[in-house]
């Protein structure tokens, strides 16, 4: 059994943040939905990196320093943003303004970006749910970019499931989790898709993902209040209890931070509750992957 460390606040009053990255200093950038912008946690401060316009859902960085963001348009729950903008994936140099590279994929429009990653192969991973709307949800998919700026369709899913946070296995498997479901599942480079099972609790809320330097999925749970701790084959080997909402992880080294919305997204009115801990986890995150994609307007 890992000995994890107790969670650490470092941050409060925070606009949802979420889908954290590292930048190549070690400082942490997350989203603030709330807020319509990038965020950074720097020597102890949190601080406006990038105004996106709309609700960014996750960012990560790529290979020259740069940002891409999911852009769901500017919705958290029945929150809509002062400034709209387009469902999309976006780029935003650090201080810079957002640029759209995707709005659309095989003429498929986008409903509402939400977790992104770079696979070993260059390809920029995203899932793309919409809405939250169980009662009458938008189609699922997860898409990919190739570094040219060429997107293809990677799962279509039959049924609505609400793929959220995604991640990309050193051979190249992509592994996600569905908020509606409670399921995580694997689609391997051969296109077989994998059942990792259901999270334990009465409802689970998956969110965030991330993957450890022995493989394990660690798999962020709103309505948990916490992390399941996931094996490859599924079988689940542990829970972190960490904040009142996390949404999303990061690894530095043996370092795990976490977002936290601290509250569901039931209101119109923005909550700024949210927070940002970090954690120990012995032997830390997996390798990650860094690339760029061309294009732009």
């Amino acid at each position: 059994m890992t000995d994890f460390g107790k969670p650490q606040l470092m941050a409060e009053g925070l606009g949802w943040p979420e889908g954290p990255t590292l930048q190549k200093d070690g400082s942490v950038v997350f989203v603030e939905s709330y807020c319509s912008q990038l965020s950074v946690f720097q020597d102890g401060k949190v601080s406006r990196l990038a105004y996106t316009a709309g609700a960014p859902n996750s960012c990560v960085v790529g290979a020259k320093g740069e940002l891409y963001v999911c852009q769901n348009g500017g919705t958290v729950g029945p929150w809509r943003a002062a400034e709209m903008s387009v469902p999309s994936i976006q780029r935003v140099q650090p201080g810079g303004r957002a640029v759209i590279l995707v709005t659309e994929v095989e003429g498929i429009k986008l409903n509402g970006p939400n977790d992104l990653v770079f696979g070993a192969d260059g390809h920029l991973y995203f899932t793309d749910p919409g809405t939250y709307n169980p009662a009458n949800p938008d189609p699922s998919y997860i898409f990919a970019i190739a570094p040219d700026g060429t997107p293809r369709v990677v799962v279509a899913f039959e049924n609505p499931v609400f793929p959220n946070g995604l991640a990309v296995e050193a051979d190249g498997s992509v592994v996600w989790d569905e908020s509606y479901t409670g399921h995580v599942r694997r689609r391997r480079p051969n296109g077989k898709i994998e059942d990792l099972g259901k999270m334990p609790g009465d409802n689970p809320i998956l969110d965030g993902m991330k993957i450890g330097a022995d493989g394990r999925l660690y798999v962020t749970d709103l309505v948990g209040k916490g992390i399941h701790v996931v094996q490859p084959n599924g079988k689940v080997d542990a829970f972190i209890e960490v904040g009142g909402a996390p949404t999303n992880c990061i690894f530095s080294g043996e370092t795990l931070w976490v977002t936290d919305a601290t509250v569901l997204a039931a209101s119109d009115k923005p909550n700024l509750g949210g927070q940002l801990w970090k954690l120990t986890v012995p032997g830390g995150g997996a390798p990650t992957a860094a690339g760029s994609i061309a294009g732009g307007r």
